[in-house]
């Protein structure tokens, strides 16, 4: 198991159970006394807390230029801020007040939870705890540590937020003892030394940083001595994934850096402990293997100044990147950015409250509409925009940029909920804003030309989509770094294009930049990496690879599972797409379970006429068709029918599969001139909407001509059967070329 670091034995008969620790490594010891367990157990957490420390790795490559600062790596960046913004803040009572209750309420709610404090320790904390005894506190063995360790490392913005004051206090009583602490040093350099377990991964890291920068970005446990660090390092996790690390720590008292101090007097345990605040960085040395056997390496770095210039354009990047604004503004603005918008609502709200200012107001407005939009609650969103488009338009000229802003805000909720009249309206209205006041090569003016790109694809018609989404394309390629998030943005939205007309080598070739992008830029769990699953396997499925698309699908639920609220919008999308390649594995069964988990989630967060609704309404019409139950399939289909007829333009490639999926049922059960009839009409819109070497087409000249086959007209029939065939070549040659383009593409070159 490797969840499972360490098994400790309490029993009666110490000899009995001895043995054991010979056979399985992870037993630790059998203990006969409680007390010895108990700091055995201590030891053992404190050693577990050592090898979890978040630590970021900057390489001089990546710092070499601002394009690569966009592959800083998340936590890195989130936690610098989260440190300024909270440091800079001041915290009263109410701060620790709401924090006790927090640790109250954890322990009602997750009552085995090994990280909440004891009832016992959360009332001691309320009676004794103030500023100076915070690293006391820090010290103590009641998982505030562990707490505050495991926040940072995991980027709970609840958690951080929530202790906030401490990690505030905490730094401040580090500062005044550097302060009074100075002179001992007497200006020379000291040696500090930390043990821990690393994971391979991050050694390989590493040992690529040398020259570079190392950066802990929590607060930072060492010792002055020697022996004792290096016991932790040999007693790192026996983990196989996992080496040991021994830190040498060369310290310069004399210059700038982040503050340090000797928190012996001050330290429950009073040891020569040695306490960093948070985010110290170092400069890598030279990282030597101490021991063949026990995988032991020692790593020696430096403490680096604050005045160093990689660091300094590191920081600089950061702080311009968290915007301006108070602390608080700031502070919700990140909470957005890192997916915390139950926080982000909740600070926001507050903020709403605490303003007499409108034009504070109308942005509060704005900022909440963005955490109700990404939650999928899309009305209240729009209730939020539209009360900061009333404030924005008595004080803001009608050109105002954050005019633009919101109309574009707007545009895009009313997109996601199906009505695509009301989005190219606001779309343009904020496109007509920005190319007055803004310059040519405006980001804003890429954001507007994708937003009106996806309304024109949504309407099928896919010149103009081509049209907007390069015009968007061009204009991220010109402004900003090749690993920017919006870049990936341009790609997907190409790709998506690229798959609807068949190109498909053209959609993964797009879809993979931006994998790229947003595996080097995003925290490997956020939502956009489901997105771009999502897609990468809808190609894969378009081209009749099921098991690829299964396993970028599910890459995408997982993701969609963790971070997502159980009725989102995006969570039914990963369900349907589920369900699409199990329909066409021929698992009926797996796939109707899908197809109704999106059902039931569409049905919950949409109107009755959305066009997602009529998508889902034909994916269980599918099943049903694929299992012979022609008469459920028929219902499916025509609901599917009724909406697209009602909601989009007559030429839209939807209505197109509902005419082709009704014609199918009713040549099944023998209604040839029905199944005709609506096969001519899919025949009219993907001609108008399609390339000539589309899929699609293909299948519907296959369904024509099985239909005039049945009703004896065999001239029309060979005609279309002979035109599927040929089509079909066509697309059989195109998917070797792209498996060949995959296969050989190391080689450098294709030979055909």
């Amino acid at each position: 198991m490797p969840q499972l670091d360490a098994i400790y034995i309490f029993a009666d008969n110490r000899s009995r159970y001895q043995e054991w620790t010979q056979n399985w490594t992870k037993i630790k010891g059998v203990h006969t006394d409680i007390k010895d367990i108990c700091e055995a157990l201590q030891s053992a957490v404190k050693q577990c807390d050592q090898d979890s420390i978040a630590i970021s790795f900057h390489s001089v490559d990546e710092m070499a230029s601002l394009e690569n600062l966009n592959q800083l790596e998340p936590t890195f960046m989130y936690t610098q801020i989260f440190k300024e913004i909270l440091f800079d803040m001041k915290h009263d009572e109410q701060a620790i007040k709401q924090f006790i209750a927090y640790c109250r309420n954890n322990n009602r709610l997750s009552p085995n939870n090994i990280n909440n404090l004891s009832s016992i320790n959360i009332d001691r904390f309320e009676r004794e705890y103030h500023a100076q005894s915070a690293i006391w506190w820090y010290t103590f063995p009641t998982n505030i540590y562990s707490m505050l360790n495991c926040a940072l490392r995991t980027l709970d913005a609840n958690t951080i937020i929530t202790m906030g004051f401490f990690m505030s206090h905490l730094h401040q009583q580090i500062q005044q003892l550097h302060e009074q602490q100075a002179n001992s040093y007497e200006g020379k350099p000291f040696l500090v030394y930390r043990g821990q377990g690393l994971m391979k991964s991050d050694l390989e890291k590493l040992q690529k940083t040398i020259g570079g920068l190392i950066s802990f970005n929590n607060f930072l446990s060492t010792s002055i001595d020697k022996e004792m660090s290096l016991g932790f390092a040999q007693s790192a996790s026996e983990n196989e994934d996992m080496v040991r690390i021994f830190f040498i720590m060369s310290i310069d008292p004399c210059i700038k850096s982040t503050p340090f101090a000797s928190i012996k007097e001050e330290s429950y345990f009073k040891e020569a402990e040695i306490l960093f605040s948070m985010h110290t960085v170092f400069r890598v040395g030279t990282i030597e293997r101490m021991d063949n056997e026990t995988e032991l390496y020692q790593v020696n770095l430096q403490l680096t100044s604050d005045d160093d210039q990689q660091l300094r354009v590191l920081t600089d990047w950061i702080r311009k990147e968290a915007g301006g604004g108070n602390g608080w503004e700031r502070l919700g603005d990140l909470l957005l950015t890192i997916d915390q918008f139950d926080k982000a609502e909740e600070l926001y709200n507050i903020l709403l409250e605490q303003t007499s200012n409108e034009y504070n107001k109308g942005l509060y407005y704005n900022q909440l509409g963005l955490a109700k939009d990404a939650q999928g609650d899309y009305k209240k969103a729009i209730w939020y925009y539209e009360q900061a488009l009333e404030i924005y338009q008595k004080a803001l000229p009608s050109n105002h940029r954050h005019l633009a802003t919101l109309f574009n805000n707007i545009g895009r909720v009313y997109y996601q909920m199906g009505e695509y009249s009301k989005p190219l309206s606001f779309y343009e209205q904020a496109l007509e804003i920005q190319q007055k006041t803004l310059p040519s090569n405006h980001p804003s003016l890429a954001i507007s030309y994708n937003n009106i790109g996806s309304v024109y694809r949504k309407m099928g018609e896919y010149s103009k989509v081509f049209s907007s989404y390069e015009k968007a394309l061009e204009i991220h390629q010109n402004i900003l770094p090749s690993n920017h998030p919006d870049l990936a943005t341009s790609y997907s939205k190409l790709a998506l294009v690229y798959r609807h007309v068949g190109e498909y080598s053209k959609a993964l070739s797009s879809l993979e930049k931006d994998l790229e992008i947003c595996q080097k830029s995003l925290p490997p769990n956020h939502p956009d990496f489901a997105h771009s699953y999502n897609n990468i396997g809808r190609v894969y499925e378009s081209m009749g690879e099921y098991s690829k698309a299964l396993f970028y699908y599910e890459k995408a639920l997982e993701i969609d599972q963790e971070t997502l609220p159980s009725n989102h919008p995006d969570l039914a999308t990963s369900y349907g797409n589920m369900g699409s390649v199990y329909d066409s594995m021929g698992e009926y069964s797996k796939a109707l379970l899908y197809y109704e988990k999106d059902l039931e989630i569409c049905q919950k967060t949409l109107s009755s006429n959305h066009p997602d609704l009529a998508t889902s309404y034909n994916n269980i019409g599918s099943v049903y068709d694929h299992m012979g139950e022609y008469s459920k399939a028929l219902s499916f289909y025509e609901q599917a029918l009724e909406i697209d007829q009602k909601t989009l333009p007559s030429n839209h490639a939807n209505l197109a599969t509902s005419y082709n999926n009704i014609g199918n049922v009713y040549d099944k059960i023998g209604e040839c001139s029905k199944a005709l009839s609506y096969h001519e009409k899919a025949f009219a819109i993907r001609q108008k909407t399609h390339l000539s070497t589309h899929s699609h087409l293909a299948t519907l000249y296959c369904c024509m001509g099985s239909v005039y086959r049945k009703m004896g007209e065999y001239s029309k029939a060979s005609h279309f059967t002979s035109r599927h065939l040929k089509l079909t070549k066509k697309l059989f040659r195109q998917i070797i070329l792209i498996w060949l383009f995959h296969t050989t593409s190391s080689a450098g070159f294709i030979e055909i």
